[in-house]
């Protein structure tokens, strides 16, 4: 797991440089779709050798790697927002990127997304569908599909998305990380292709809250072209005094998802022992707000900025989105107006609601979906995914989704944590304890991995896929005589090895290890990253009749290349 704390610790007592990142990142493989464009590999090194020269005391995001949504501009790479024929190329980079690349961020590429930011699943786009790093063709969700693979998988530390309807929420949700849709007009949306122009933010996707805090504190403030830019410095609660509401399960629509529905009860518990109080409120003002985002006038916002090009380019736009955007057209100048004052109605309710509590807590999703079943039901599915959603920037609400747990069948659950306006600080501030423990973490390095011939064990001791990452540079991997691959610690010459790291159920750990026959084991195992985690390991006196495959990086690798 690339994450900053650990990166910056790192650098910061010159045990890491900038070369060493980007070479790591270059090199590490990523699942399919995630990337539109890629930083040139001499352009990412250059940067890199630019950054070390420099003093990483100086810079608060010094060599970080991350990556960018594709409809958000980055001066020489091509802007698609998933539509070949709409790409060019900027000269000018968004004032958002421009902010972190100032603070020292090392851009890698920009990422896969749902064309023009029209969807919730990340299978609409011309350059592929995106899966979900849980796998079993589970959806990434989307619009911001590729940003949050991109962290979810180790290729970021952080990456940049957008969300309207919940495009920087429902990704994080569907990929077990934290996403963070700021407040509108916090963070410039200068240089961002408009889906809503009025509503649209950018958002953040990260390993943890205090990463994002990290990134927002960077990433925010004036832009003199942006007249939708807003500034304002708020502290927040602490959550020990937080007022917490929550919705009664039973008013909420889970789309026949018990599992979700439990993690729910069992997300509100964990908080309500964080906080002052814990009461429910009624949400329906909420979700009433939500159903005009789609079925009200602001779809004609989309078809404002976009008829021109579906005049001439209509052929070149996906069927399903472009039906979606020029439904637009249904709407009158009054429909309009009457949404509006209803809109009007439900701020007021949602404003006196804040009166009595200081944060909400929700699901981020009713349910998952796999990409089969997306395909058979596009438009209903993509609703529910919204259902939880869409009402946020509607409203002028902030929100921050964590992690929270799995359900009983492996997949993941989320919870939003959501605010006025401007109270980022209180909504990360009680997003920074773990809403959930998830198990014990193993790192698995071999057999063990996604489609390998032992993983099938791992899952069905309740392990669930969390991060892929890799080791410190201080290993090396044998394939053994058994025919098993082995990680070795050494005192000198060790590398950097692919590894999986995966939430196993502290009560399976014992079957895990009795399963594992000698010379591995179960120990500690250094993580790029900083961290230990338990993970498996091999004796040093098996390699003797072994074959040192270090420099394939994995075992994925070795394979790979053993079988051409």
């Amino acid at each position: 797991m690339l994450a900053i704390a650990g990166l910056r610790t790192a650098y910061l007592r010159g045990e890491l440089k900038p070369a060493e990142v980007a070479d790591r990142v270059a090199a590490a493989p990523a699942p399919p779709a995630v990337w539109i464009s890629r930083v040139p590999e001499e352009a990412l090194r250059d940067r890199a050798a630019e950054l070390g020269r420099r003093d990483p005391r100086e810079l608060p995001l010094y060599g970080i790697p991350f990556a960018v949504k594709d409809n958000i501009d980055v001066a020489g790479l091509p802007t698609t927002a998933a539509c070949p024929a709409f790409a060019y190329t900027p000269a000018r980079s968004a004032p958002v990127v421009d902010r972190l690349l100032a603070a020292g961020a090392l851009l890698v590429g920009k990422t896969n997304l749902d064309q023009f930011a029209t969807g919730l699943t990340g299978s609409r786009s011309p350059y592929g569908a995106v899966e979900s790093v849980f796998g079993g063709g589970l959806i990434a969700g989307g619009s911001s599909s590729g940003s949050a693979v991109a962290v979810a998988a180790g290729l970021v530390a952080f990456a940049l998305g957008t969300d309207t309807a919940g495009s920087g929420r429902v990704p994080a949700a569907l990929n077990g990380i934290v996403g963070l849709k700021p407040t509108r007009g916090l963070l410039s949306t200068a240089g961002v292709v408009p889906a809503c122009r009025s509503l649209d933010c950018v958002s953040i996707f990260a390993q943890d809250a205090a990463d994002a805090a990290a990134v927002l504190s960077v990433a925010s403030g004036p832009a003199a072209d942006d007249p939708w830019c807003r500034v304002h410095e708020a502290a927040g609660v602490p959550p020990e005094a937080v007022r917490l509401g929550v919705a009664r399960p039973e008013t909420l629509d889970f789309d026949g998802d018990r599992g979700q529905a439990e993690r729910y009860v069992a997300g509100c518990l964990a908080l309500a022992r964080r906080t002052a109080s814990a009461d429910p409120v009624d949400v329906g003002p909420l979700l009433e707000a939500g159903g005009l985002l789609y079925d009200g006038p602001w779809v004609a916002e989309r078809l404002a900025d976009l008829e021109d090009f579906l005049r001439d380019h209509g052929a070149d736009v996906l069927p399903l989105t472009r039906g979606i955007i020029e439904g637009g057209r249904r709407f009158s100048a009054a429909d309009t107006f009457r949404a509006r004052h209803r809109l009007q109605e439900l701020r007021a309710a949602t404003a006196r609601l804040f009166e009595r509590i200081d944060v909400l807590a929700l699901p981020t999703i009713p349910t998952t979906f796999t990409l089969d079943e997306i395909a058979a039901e596009p438009l209903r599915r993509n609703a529910v995914l919204g259902r939880f959603t869409q009402f946020a920037n509607l409203l002028d609400l902030a929100v921050v989704t964590v992690p929270n747990g799995h359900t009983p069948d492996g997949r993941p659950a989320s919870l939003s944590l959501i605010g006025p306006a401007f109270t980022e600080p209180t909504l990360l501030g009680l997003a920074g304890a773990p809403v959930a423990a998830t198990g014990t973490e193993i790192a698995v390095v071999g057999h063990h991995l996604r489609g390998e011939a032992r993983n099938g064990e791992l899952v069905a001791l309740g392990g669930r896929f969390v991060r892929a990452t890799r080791t410190a540079p201080c290993y090396r991997l044998f394939y053994l005589a058994t025919g098993v691959p082995g990680l070795v610690r050494v005192a000198d010459g060790g590398v950097a090895i692919e590894v999986e790291v995966w939430s196993v159920p502290p009560a399976a750990v014992g079957a895990l290890l009795g399963s594992v026959p000698p010379p591995l084991s179960l120990g500690h195992v250094s993580l790029a990253s900083g961290e230990r985690v338990t993970g498996f390991l091999c004796e040093a006196y098996a390699t003797a009749d072994g074959l040192d495959i270090s420099a394939s990086g994995g075992w994925r690798a070795f394979r790979a290349l053993e079988a051409r």
